[in-house]
Parts: structure tokens; sequence; C-alpha cells
């Protein structure tokens, strides 16, 4: 556990501040919104293979380059776009991951058309709630579980790419689809509390 100066007892991966109130704010708060969903699938993507810390780092020069993460426009992206996000150093310069970015947006919004929202179909993979788990170390926590097995075996399918079962498992924890907060961390409780 890694407690703070307020006393609160927290997940042991917080480094930082930014880590901290990412921590206290996000993870694992339960996610309905598609456009966050997309968020989080650009920088998921991009963090494979790199710590969170520095995705979290770039995520506003990420906003401000994907067109504030808005799939429709980020769909459209064509060789110009790359050219010039390859290269701006205030994000992820990596042609494979930025072409993902701009694939996934279509994929997403193909996955939109399909179940209404991407909401609806992911959440479906886990029966729409939230699955709490009970760790009580982080060495508990999977990389990977069946459930994001099936969801990354259905979205590379769809046409996804960077999209595998760790980074997807890692979506899953970002997005409350599971609560892998410790059994310890304040956070575990009060999601709970919350009725997540």
């Amino acid at each position: 556990m890694n407690p703070q100066r307020d006393g609160k007892k927290r997940c042991a991966w917080i480094t930082d501040p930014l880590m901290q109130r990412y921590h206290d704010r996000e993870w694992g708060v339960p996610v309905r919104k598609d456009r966050k969903h997309f968020v989080f699938l650009v920088l998921e993507s991009a963090q494979a293979g790199l710590s969170w810390r520095t995705v979290l780092n770039k995520r506003e020069n990420y906003r401000k380059l994907f067109a504030g993460f808005d799939p429709v426009k980020v769909a459209k992206f064509g060789e110009s776009k790359i050219k010039a996000l390859l290269q701006n150093a205030g994000i992820i310069r990596n042609r494979l991951k930025i072409e993902a970015a701009i694939n996934n947006a279509r994929r997403f919004l193909e996955i939109q058309k399909e179940f209404g929202t991407f909401s609806h179909y992911i959440w479906g993979f886990i029966g729409g709630r939230t699955k709490v788990n009970r760790w009580k170390t982080l060495k508990n926590l999977p990389a990977k579980t069946i459930e994001s097995d099936l969801l990354s075996q259905d979205l590379k399918k769809r046409g996804f790419k960077f999209v595998g079962s760790t980074v997807i498992y890692s979506h899953m924890q970002a997005v409350g689809m599971v609560n892998d907060h410790v059994t310890a961390c304040f956070r575990h409780r009060e999601l709970l509390e919350n009725g997540h």
C-alpha cells in the first residue's frame, strides 16, 4: 500500500501526484460514455510496451492532436495527418500505434452502428455490471482474464489493432468493468459504496 500525506491507503502502483489523481478520481470508475471509452482505447493501445505514467503525461497532447478524441474525426485522418503526428514529440511517435488509433476509430464507429453504443457492446462481455475482485496485494492482480481474452479476440475479429488481452484487461480496469483496487485501498470501498 502507498499511504500518501492524507493518510489514506492506496494501491501501491502510485508513483507521483499525477498517478495519485488518476487513481483517486478515474481508475475503476465505471464508464458508460462512448467518448471516454474511445479515449482509453487510444491511450491503452499507445501504452503497449510502455508505462501508463508515460501515456498519462501525454494525455492532454493526445486530446489536442486527436481531435478531442472524437472518433468520427479521427476516423478521417489520412497520410498527411499521420506524418504531422509523427513529427510531434507530445505523443508516442510510433507509426503503427498512430495508424491503429485511426483504424480503431473506424472500427469503433462500426460497433456503434451495430450495437447502438460501444458501451453497450463492451459491457456485454461481463453481463453489464462491474466485476468486484478482492485482491490483497498487487501481486494477486492478473494481467489478463478469460473475459479479456474473449473481448480481445472479438475486437481483433472486427479489425481492431493493438488490442491484445493484456491491453484489454487494462482497459477493463480503467473503465470500471472490474474493480481491481486492492481491498485495503480506500477506493475499493468507495466504489462499492457508490454502487460500482
